[in-house]
């Protein structure tokens, strides 16, 4: 028996569309329920890569010593000074954004940092993904959902990995 149960309504996602506009980007204070916190040999050229490039906005700085970084609700990064990984990280980080998001996302962190991005590519799982290097060498995944056609490849996958998909 499963616990888990539909919760969506905390969720700033939309419903996956083709068309589907992204929410805006959340001004709001709360307590963080997860945050990533990235060290950077270069503070403002981090900041300018990950605004500009990612579509983050800086909710919070102090000068020299961190930047506070948000897109949608629960999607905070924190900037601190440090070294530059030499090799990639192992791990990666994912973000949510919409379809209409990931081309964009590509040009932008393509002219600032050449042969930065990957993809994107559709996913097993019904998604669309873009992968990103960043100045810090850290990995992101801009991810987007893709509307479910519930006679499709992608929701039988789904269903044989037990996800309930909707009729």
């Amino acid at each position: 028996m499963t616990e888990t149960y539909p919760a969506f309504e905390i969720s700033p996602v939309p419903v996956p569309g083709v068309d589907v506009q992204a929410p805006e980007l959340f001004r709001g204070l709360y307590g963080m329920p997860m945050f990533v916190t990235v060290p950077t040999a270069d503070l403002a050229e981090s900041v300018e890569f990950w605004v500009e490039g990612l579509g983050f906005f800086d909710l919070f700085s102090v000068p020299g010593e961190l930047t506070h970084l948000r897109r949608w609700a629960f999607q905070d990064v924190l900037l601190l000074p440090g070294e530059r990984a030499v090799e990639a990280a192992g791990m990666t980080v994912s973000f949510s954004c919409v379809l209409g998001q990931i081309e964009e996302i590509a040009g932008a962190c393509e002219r600032m940092r050449p042969g930065s991005t990957s993809g994107p590519r559709v996913m097993p799982w019904n998604s669309v993904e873009l992968e990103v290097r960043t100045p810090e060498n850290i990995r992101v995944i801009m991810t987007a959902a893709r509307p479910l056609d519930p006679d499709s490849a992608e929701a039988a996958h789904l269903r044989a990995m037990g996800i309930t998909v909707p009729e």
